[in-house]
Order: structure tokens, then C-alpha cells, then sequence
């Protein structure tokens, strides 16, 4: 009986470690066979373990259940595909299977079906007996595959992608990628990605039906609407023609590097790669990567160029369709031809030779216009006659790879790069271009000044060589004596008095002044090499004095909408300010009308050149980001309250934050700033300063302002360093900018949705949550609701402070164009980082 017994146990034990195995391969294998069901927590793992494929929830405050794969060393937020994207089951019941037709199905507890690959079937009795032993696999690629009993392939999730092109996969022409909802939805999103084949192929981000991006024509090697794709793709990207399907495909330079294409939830193509010592996604290129990259931004026969101001330029032969839309930086209308073609003048193709001809302007380094057709020709020359032969061509170009490429439409999306781009041939009058029918006299000509030229370059060598010379002895001079002081700023030493550019008077504080010649020598007579960027003051340079000291200068423009009130009061506020979150002034040079402030050098220089730039903005981790938050409101909480002087900043913006070379926040730019009196709380002005979006609304439509205007620009600055975005690249038929935006997220209960995905798996939620509630209680309607600084730093120091729930804001300062009847038509004002110089509030 014992024996019996114990006989009995050892059957139950080597069943129990039998079925205990089994489950265990069913769990892990990498296929499943036709009969076989899956249910939620079984997976199918590939065979070197490089993806999963199961059941998972993108959201783990809720229990929506999607069949996806995702990588197994990757995060969280590893998801490369999604079955049931926009079925969701809503418990932990979900099955997944092959069923008798051969179709890979997932169900919910019910047995209603959520998805399915739909492959048609065959009635025939062959295929029949096919689809009897089918079996689906996952790959070590991550493509879920599904075969026959003779291993004929009927379907695979590489043909049917999500938002993810993986390494190993065709990327057809007809196929589209489409982003998530967010981060926690995988259901089909507003953006999408795919090729584009005309003329040659492109890659093209949409936003619903409207192009966002594009990436220029694919040209054998590299998209030439991409002009750093050489240094970040290395080789890898193909194209390939499969019978009349063109497809890319991609293999990473690296065989281990785990690399991704991913469309986001907000509208960006990221090429990513898998860090594995900071276990995390690194960013390799991300577009659109700035306001250039944004489909069409200058309107039709305008290109834009991110380095000058403004960005938007009309094409040579073009002007403007409405000057007043285009000073006011609405570049929509884009440009007209300023002289008609003379063969469309004359109803004619070609005319006479003993006529005027049309001729074609040389454009380098730009981003070709989209909608190109291309013809298979010789040479650049055979491409220019076919398209002068035409009167209805307009623009011509020859690249290498492609062939002749014209355009016959309106030019649109074009962009001016500093290197690599095409260069593009637009057919202007004969009248555009200079009279040349007598090219003797004009070679002639050419030489004299040619001569000329160099005599005068010459003898200018001399002369710069001489002044630099005695500018050197100036400052020597000036370094080892008494500094000049100003007495204007040295009269008052009270410290009281309304020093506002409105006119008034008040006290300063001893200045150093340096002059013309010796900043001229610091700064290598405003090289270019020197220039560190443009600003609504004027152009700003970096320099070195003799002592060795780095400085920036900011030079006044004579162009500038801010003139010497502003420059005077600049002069005046900074002298008295002392603070470690202030940019401090190391003197000014006022001599005829040249006018400028010298700075101490910023190593990074200011806060925008790493928030929005997408490759820069990792370097800011939460980190470094909050303690700039809490360092821009200590700065603000001296100027309100500790410093003698109460001040009212006015224009508080990512472009005004200059980061030292350890990524301290200082606040600068006092062009605009306003003095307090000791027992003022509010001021009412009828010149209204600021920069458009960041303004209060009780500022910007009635010039009222206050310390609260100041907290209503950190809101909104706040919001930015959070979401790692500019304020104006949320602007939709939804949203007028950011604060819209944000309130959506906080009403619809997913505030982190805000975090900048860069930070998003080292960030302190709780933090940066505590910190997208302190925003929107800053950006409220109403000063009255919003903080003053110093509760603001409080609330930002101290974690048990309950903060009060913020109010729907019902009205921002981001008004859309077609809304601005507040602002004077006749005066500028600015897009995002120019400040405005005057507006007329109601």
C-alpha cells in the first residue's frame, strides 16, 4: 500500500513538472500553430530574445489590453507594432490565435473579435489543405510572419506597420506609418508618415491631410532636403524597385546598435538608437527640427532661412503679395513675380532670337521645391533647354542621381542651407537681369575694377592694421588707468525714482565706459566669426579684452525698434543689480551714434539654443531644467522684492535666459523693464512691450501691468522647459498656443503627456507634475489668481505645500493673426523671439 502510494506521488510530480515545462515553452516559444490559443500574459519571444510579441497596457492607470510587439532589453516605451490599435479589450481575458482560415485573430473574453490579418482565402481544395498546418512565427527583425504548410508566406506584420520602421523591413511608396494618440494611446493619431514617389521619392510627415514636413528628394544616397543625413545615416538607407513597387530598406551601420524610425504622437520622425549604459533612447535626428522645417513656412516663391532676420525671404524677381501680412512676420501669402515672363507676355513659347529672352537666376544651397517632375537627360545644359522650350516651366535644376528635375507649378517649401542642398535655376524677364549685349566693354570694365579693387583692399589692409594698432594702445591705456565713469548715472545715489521708458528720470550707479575703437579690437572689428546671434536690440558679439576677460557685446541697431530710451534704461537698471541669477554688465561704449552694452560671456549661450534645438535639448535633463526653473524665479524674486529697485522685467523669455558655462539661468535684456515706486503695485502704460505670446492678457489688451505680468510670462516659459517646445508650435484649429494645449492635458487627466520625451524616463514625476500645476496657475485670466514670485519660489522649494486648483484660461496673448485688430498696423511687432516695439492697447 505504501508502495502504492508513493509510486502515485511520483506520477503526480513528474505530471506536475511535465505540464509545468510545457506551459513554460507554449509561454516562450516564437511560433504558434493553427489551433493553438495564446491568452493574456503567454508571449511569444523571438529566437535570439531580441522582441516579444503579447499583451500589454500603454497605460498603467487604466486596464486597456493591446496585442503588440516591443523590444526586450528596450523601456517601457519600446512598442513597435500594435494589432488591435483601435479596439482596446478591457480586461486581462484576450486571446490570440490562428483560426481555420489561416488568419491570425485576437479576441477579448468574450470571444468577439478585436483584429484580424484578414488574408483572403482560396476555395480551392490545395489551398484548403494549406491552410491546415499554418504556423506564425516571430522574428528576430520583429516581424511577426505567417506561413503555409509549405512554408509559402500569407502574410507579416512588416507589410502592415504602425508607427515604427525597423531595421530589415520594405517601406513601400503606398505605405503609411501613423503616429499613436499619445504616449499612453496607441489608437490611430493625427500624424503620419510615408513616401512620397513623384519626380523622385521623399519622406513626408502629415498632419491630418496638410503636410508638416518633407524631406527633400532621395538622390541615391542621402534626401537632399536633409543636409546633415551624410554625418547621422553613415550608409544603411536603400532604395530598391521590386516589379513596379519601389521600396527602402535600412541596415544599420552597426549590426549590434538597436535603431529605430519612429513617427510620435506629436508629430516628429525620430531616427533613434538604443543607449544601453544610460538604458535609453538617444536621438540621432529628429524633423521638423526647427520653424524652417515646417512645411512651407514662407508662403509660395519664399525661402527661409533660419539665419537671418527675418527667416522669410522672396526669391529674386519676387515681392511680397501683401507687404503689410509680411512685415507683421504672416508669411502665409508667400510671394508674387514682380515682371511677367516675357514669353507669357507675348503669347508666345519661344521669340526671336533678335528678342528679349527669358533667363534663369542661380540660387546654391537649397532645399528644392516639392512637386518636381524629372526626365531622364545628359547633362545640365540639355535640362535648361527643355525647360526654356516650356514656357510653362518655371524652374529647373540637375542632381546627380536624379537627372533634370522642372517645376511647372507655384515653388513652395524651400529652404536656404548654410551646406549641402542643390542648387535651383528660376526663370525670371530679361528685365530682371542686367543689360549684356556689349561683353567686351563689360570684361573691360571688369578688369579696371578688378584692379581697383585690389589697390583699395590694399591700402584698407593698412589702415586696419593701424587702427587695430591704436585701439590696442586705448585699451591698454584704459585697463591701467581709472575707468571712465558716466555722470548722468552718478548724480542720484537714493535709489528711488521711476526709471521707465516712458521717459522718466531717476538714479544710477557708476558705469565703465570703453570706446569704440578698443571694443572694436575685442570683438576683431565685428568679424563675423565673432557674431553670436540677432536680437530685437541688434546683432550681438563675442569678445576678449586684453585683461583676458570674455565679453558679449550687444550693438544697437539703427533698424532696431528699441533706441536710446530703451538703451539708457538698459544702462541704468543693470548698473544697480547685483544678483547670481542676473547677467551681470561689465560696461557700455557710447560714441556718435553707435551705442553698446557689454556683457559677461555666456559659455552656452541662452536658454532657447538648447530647449527647442532636438538634439541639444538631451543635454538638458530634468535635473539641470529644474534647477533653471528654480534659478529664473529667484532671479525674478530679487528684481520684485529684494533688490532696491522694484522691477518689472516685461519680456521674461527662453531667448532673454543666458546659461553660464556650469548651466546657471541669467535673466537679461532690461530694454524693456519698468521701475516700481515704493508704494506702487500696478501701472497702466499706452506702450505696450513684450514679445507676442508671452504676454498677460490684461497687458496686451489693456496696459495694465504688473509683478504678476512677470508670473504670467514664467508660466508660459515654465510650460516650455517642461515640454522642451516653443509656445507657437502648438498652435492649431485647437489650440492658440501652448496654454491651450496644457489645460487640455491637466483637464483630460494626463498632465505628464506634457513632459518632453527626452527626459521622460530619468524625469521626477512628481516634480515636474507639482511644477505643469504651478504653470497653469501662473497663465490664469486674472492677476488676482496668479501667485506673486515669492510664493511661487516657495512652492517650488517645499513638497507639502497644497497648491490651489488653477482655472480654465479663456484667454491667452498667442491671438491668432486674423484676431490682431488690437495691435497698431502700422508698427512691428514680433513672431516669438523678436520683441515688439510698440503696440497700442486698447
Amino acid at each position: 500500500m505504501a508502495s502504492d502510494i508513493i509510486i502515485s506521488n511520483w506520477c503526480i510530480f513528474l505530471f506536475t513538472v511535465f505540464y509545468f515545462n510545457f506551459q513554460c515553452c507554449t509561454c516562450t516559444s516564437n511560433k504558434i500553430r493553427k489551433g493553438e490559443i495564446l491568452r493574456d500574459g503567454d508571449i511569444l519571444i523571438s529566437p535570439k530574445k531580441e522582441f516579444i510579441l503579447g499583451f500589454f497596457s500603454p497605460n498603467v492607470s487604466n486596464n486597456q489590453r493591446f496585442l503588440g510587439i516591443w523590444y526586450v532589453d528596450g523601456p517601457f516605451n519600446s512598442f513597435v507594432w500594435v494589432a488591435n490599435r483601435d479596439k482596446p479589450i478591457f480586461d486581462k481575458n484576450g486571446t490570440f490565435t490562428i483560426d481555420k482560415n489561416g488568419n491570425f485573430v485576437v479576441k477579448n473574453g468574450h470571444g468577439n473579435l478585436m483584429w484580424t490579418t484578414n488574408v483572403s482565402t482560396s476555395k480551392s481544395q490545395t489551398a484548403r489543405n494549406e491552410r491546415q498546418n499554418c504556423t506564425a512565427f516571430l522574428s528576430d527583425d520583429g516581424n511577426l510572419i505567417i506561413v503555409n504548410s509549405n512554408n509559402k508566406e500569407l502574410w507579416q506584420s512588416f507589410h502592415h506597420p504602425t508607427d515604427t520602421f525597423l531595421p530589415g523591413m520594405k517601406f513601400y511608396m503606398d505605405q503609411v506609418l501613423r503616429s499613436w494618440t499619445s504616449e499612453t494611446n496607441p489608437s490611430p493619431g493625427r500624424y503620419s508618415l510615408g513616401a512620397n514617389p513623384r519626380g523622385s521619392p521623399q519622406i513626408v510627415i502629415w498632419d491630418g491631410p496638410d503636410r508638416r514636413w518633407r524631406s527633400g528628394y532621395w538622390d541615391g544616397s542621402i534626401f537632399t532636403g536633409v543636409p546633415d543625413m551624410k554625418a547621422a545615416y553613415a550608409h544603411g538607407l536603400k532604395l530598391y524597385n521590386e516589379g513596379d513597387r519601389l521600396y527602402f530598406t535600412y541596415t544599420a551601420a552597426n549590426l549590434s546598435d538597436v535603431v529605430r524610425f519612429h513617427i510620435s504622437p506629436s508629430g516628429y520622425e525620430l531616427q533613434q538608437r538604443w543607449d544601453k549604459d544610460r538604458e535609453k533612447w538617444s536621438i540621432i535626428q529628429s524633423h521638423p527640427s526647427g520653424d524652417c522645417d515646417l512645411y512651407n513656412l514662407c508662403g509660395n516663391f519664399a525661402k527661409c532661412d533660419v539665419n537671418d532676420s527675418p527667416k522669410c525671404i522672396c526669391l529674386a524677381g519676387f515681392v511680397p503679395k501683401d507687404l503689410g501680412q509680411w512685415n507683421a512676420r504672416n508669411w502665409s501669402e508667400g510671394c508674387v513675380r514682380r515682371k511677367e515672363l516675357e514669353c507669357r507676355g507675348n503669347n508666345t513659347v519661344l521669340k526671336s532670337d533678335g528678342g528679349k529672352r527669358d533667363g534663369f537666376f542661380e540660387i546654391e544651397r537649397i532645399k528644392l521645391p516639392d512637386f518636381a517632375d524629372t526626365a531622364e537627360l545628359q547633362n545640365i545644359d540639355e535640362c535648361q533647354s527643355k525647360c526654356l522650350e516650356n514656357c510653362s516651366c518655371i524652374a529647373y535644376a540637375f542632381v546627380s542621381g536624379i537627372s533634370c528635375m522642372t517645376w511647372s507649378g507655384d515653388l513652395v517649401d524651400m529652404q536656404q542651407f548654410k551646406e549641402g542642398g542643390n542648387t535651383l535655376y528660376i526663370r525670371l524677364a530679361s528685365s530682371e537681369f542686367a543689360d549684356s549685349n556689349r561683353t567686351v566693354q563689360i570684361v573691360v570694365i571688369s578688369v579696371m575694377v578688378a584692379g581697383a579693387f585690389l589697390v583699395c583692399m590694399a591700402i584698407l589692409l593698412l589702415c586696419k592694421y593701424e587702427v587695430k594698432k591704436r585701439a590696442s594702445n586705448r585699451i591698454n591705456q584704459m585697463e591701467t588707468s581709472e575707468p571712465t565713469r558716466s555722470r548722468e548715472f552718478s548724480q542720484d545715489t537714493s535709489g528711488a525714482g521711476d526709471l521707465s521708458i516712458e521717459g522718466h528720470h531717476g538714479s544710477g550707479s557708476e558705469l565703465t565706459f570703453f570706446s569704440f575703437s578698443g571694443v572694436a579690437a575685442a570683438t576683431n572689428n565685428f568679424s563675423n566669426e565673432n557674431k553670436l546671434g540677432q536680437g530685437g536690440f541688434g546683432p550681438v558679439y563675442k569678445g576678449k579684452l586684453l585683461c583676458g576677460l570674455e565679453i558679449a557685446v550687444k550693438r544697437l541697431s539703427r533698424k532696431s525698434g528699441q533706441g536710446l530710451e530703451e538703451f539708457k534704461n538698459e544702462i541704468k537698471l543693470i548698473a544697480k543689480l547685483q544678483h547670481r541669477n542676473l547677467v551681470r554688465l561689465v560696461g557700455c561704449c557710447i560714441e556718435g551714434e553707435e551705442k553698446m552694452l557689454l556683457y559677461e560671456y555666456m559659455a552656452n549661450k541662452s536658454l532657447d539654443s538648447f530647449l527647442f534645438d532636438p538634439v541639444k535639448q538631451a543635454q538638458l535633463d530634468w535635473r539641470k531644467r529644474f534647477n533653471i526653473i528654480e534659478g529664473i524665479a529667484r532671479g525674478l524674486l530679487y528684481l520684485h522684492r529684494d533688490s532696491r529697485l522694484r522691477i518689472i522685467h516685461r519680456d521674461l523669455k527662453a531667448s532673454n535666459i543666458l546659461l553660464d558655462e556650469d548651466m546657471n539661468p541669467k535673466i537679461s535684456d532690461f530694454g524693456m523693464a519698468r521701475i516700481f515706486g515704493g508704494n506702487e503695485n500696478e501701472a497702466n502704460t499706452n506702450r505696450v512691450v513684450g514679445t507676442y505670446g508671452y504676454m498677460a492678457p490684461e497687458y496686451a489688451m489693456e496696459g495694465l501691468f504688473s509683478g504678476k505680468s512677470d508670473v504670467y510670462s514664467f508660466g508660459v516659459l515654465l510650460l516650455e522647459i517642461i515640454c522642451g517646445r516653443m509656445n507657437t508650435s502648438f498652435r492649431s484649429d485647437e489650440h492658440s498656443g501652448i496654454i491651450g494645449y496644457a489645460w487640455q492635458k491637466w483637464d483630460e487627466g494626463t498632465p505628464m503627456d506634457l513632459v518632453d520625451r527626452s527626459i521622460w524616463d530619468e524625469c521626477q514625476h512628481d516634480e515636474a507634475l507639482r511644477c505643469i500645476h504651478l504653470a497653469l496657475i501662473c497663465v490664469q485670466d486674472m492677476a488676482v489668481h496668479r501667485p506673486s514670485i515669492s510664493s511661487i519660489v516657495l512652492m517650488l522649494e517645499t513638497d507639502n505645500i497644497q497648491l490651489p486648483l488653477p482655472r480654465q484660461p479663456t484667454y491667452t496673448s498667442m491671438r491668432r493673426y486674423e484676431d490682431a485688430e488690437i495691435w497698431n498696423e502700422k508698427k512691428d511687432f514680433s513672431s516669438n523671439n523678436v520683441t515688439i516695439s510698440v503696440i497700442v492697447g486698447r
